[in-house]
């Protein structure tokens, strides 16, 4: 893989070379994205003819959506939003996560900087993205000032609180009419130290300033490492003794595991336990994301990963979100060196160890793929009226257009950690009063788009049973033709 990527970066530096001659307004820092219907070459051979290939829409395109992708640790240093802002409006996700930076904006008492965030969310702005910033990290001027990256301990002394306070009301008051969406301190029950009442009382101090001084914030509260639901219960009973909860409109959990597909369980009861506490408040997914090869350190480490397994595992993550009705992040856009460890590779794009972005993942076009089929104008279908029959365990959704009522289903293997494999097998699947009379069979990994033979179809009442479709551990979509942008 790496092999193959220097050839490719070699061929795209002359690429780049020759397109800063002709047009030096078209060229971007990092490698030109691949915008040709083989973008995203696989050796999936599903047995069917293809017809098209999905064409990627971009944030102008899509009106809204479910996904929020991050642009995190820019406040540490450890990534350049430079390098990788020209990808994020092809990507067709419209709301990025940010870091404030305590430490960074504050370098000498009662002194702020804020010149480095306000490149950052005044260019995201202008290419029409929405922003949502989290409040953290501690600052080491002040004494018991709390710690400044991951895991570090809150603000304690007297002196420290204040001066926290001090610049969550001046980054408030700075943005107040550029960001509307708020954040708490980033994984605080990661520390051990924390007790759930130490995480209480910073959030309730935070989003109190906030809302002071941006009535309209929505603001996320807790910011959880964990999907226990033990965790968020013991959290939400004290905010309730203190008559708090309304400050929020979500609640965050992050909660990685190997299989994507086994945090369900607990999210379902996350949702449960918040539905106790509040009929406004919903549960949001912070973060998540997927290694692309072997890390060492952080979510998911130890573990043989590459990039087809990232693609599988960030696609399965989104749709089970999607289909479980959170909001869902995708961490991260781009690798970070995250000083003192290792670089962190869960992101869509491949970044040296001087913050250079030299390579284009394949999760990046599959998460194009996604962000192109799903948006705001698809609503989801519940109840049980789509099934896939197969030996392994199989998850599946369908969803209908607003205005058309034509229909989509996507189904998947959820039965373990997404594979190198691109074999598929043959499944039944059957569908019961969706309205998709133009039947197709998609690859999101891929984007390729293949005809479904009217011999494969069986009519039955209600049903219709699609025989021999292409199964394996990757979302695969059955829509109507009508609800996807192709290029054919």
């Amino acid at each position: 893989m790496k092999t193959d990527r220097q050839g490719k970066s070699r061929l795209i530096a002359a690429v780049c070379a020759v397109t800063l001659i002709l047009s030096p307004k078209l060229v971007q820092s990092g490698p030109p994205i691949d915008s040709s219907p083989s973008r995203a070459s696989t050796a999936l051979e599903p047995g069917l003819r293809q017809i098209a290939t999905l064409r990627p829409r971009s944030t102008e395109e899509i009106t809204g959506s479910n996904w929020m992708i991050g642009c995190e640790t820019l406040d540490r240093d450890f990534a350049n939003y430079q390098e990788y802002k020209e990808y994020l409006v092809p990507l067709g996700i419209k709301t990025i996560r940010l870091q404030g930076g305590w430490a960074k904006t504050e370098k000498e008492k009662g002194k702020y900087e804020f010149s480095w965030l306000d490149q950052i969310i005044d260019d995201a702005k202008s290419r029409g993205l929405n922003i949502l910033l989290e409040t953290g990290y501690g600052n080491s001027i002040y004494k018991g000032g709390g710690g400044t990256d991951l895991s570090g301990g809150f603000p304690s002394s007297d002196e420290a609180l204040a001066a926290w306070d001090r610049w969550v009301e001046a980054m408030a008051t700075r943005y107040k009419d550029r960001v509307g969406d708020w954040a708490m301190w980033n994984e605080p029950d990661i520390n051990k130290k924390h007790t759930y009442a130490d995480i209480v009382a910073i959030n309730i101090r935070t989003a109190e300033m906030i809302r002071r001084i941006i009535p309209t914030a929505r603001i996320a509260g807790l910011s959880l490492a964990s999907k226990s639901p033990k965790v968020l219960a013991g959290c939400l009973e004290i905010l309730k003794e203190q008559g708090k909860i309304e400050l929020f409109d979500w609640f965050i959990y992050h909660g990685y595991t190997y299989n994507p597909d086994e945090a369900y369980q607990s999210v379902e009861e996350l949702k449960a336990t918040l539905a106790g506490f509040s009929t406004k408040a919903k549960m949001r997914q912070g973060e998540n994301g997927c290694p692309s090869e072997m890390a060492r350190n952080f979510a998911l480490r130890d573990y043989p990963w590459t990039e087809t397994s990232q693609a599988k595992w960030d696609l399965r993550r989104m749709l089970g979100d999607l289909g479980h009705d959170v909001e869902s992040s995708v961490f991260t856009i781009c690798d970070f060196n995250h000083t003192g460890r290792e670089i962190n590779r869960k992101g869509l794009l491949h970044a040296t160890a001087d913050k250079k972005v030299d390579g284009i993942k394949l999760a990046y076009y599959t998460v194009q793929n996604c962000a192109s089929v799903f948006d705001d104008q698809l609503t989801r279908v519940s109840g049980p009226v789509v099934g896939v029959m197969d030996e392994h365990a199989a998850t599946s959704f369908a969803y209908r257009h607003r205005k058309s009522g034509r229909a989509l289903i996507v189904f998947w293997d959820s039965s373990a950690i997404p594979s190198d494999s691109f074999i598929t097998r043959p499944a039944h699947v059957i569908t019961s009063r969706l309205d998709i009379p133009e039947p197709v069979w998609v690859d999101l990994i891929s984007g390729r788009v293949y005809e479904i033979p009217a011999t494969k179809l069986e009519k039955a009442g209600d049903f219709t049973i699609y025989h021999d479709i292409p199964f394996y551990d990757a979302p695969c979509v059955i829509a109507d033709k009508s609800l996807l942008t192709l290029v054919e």
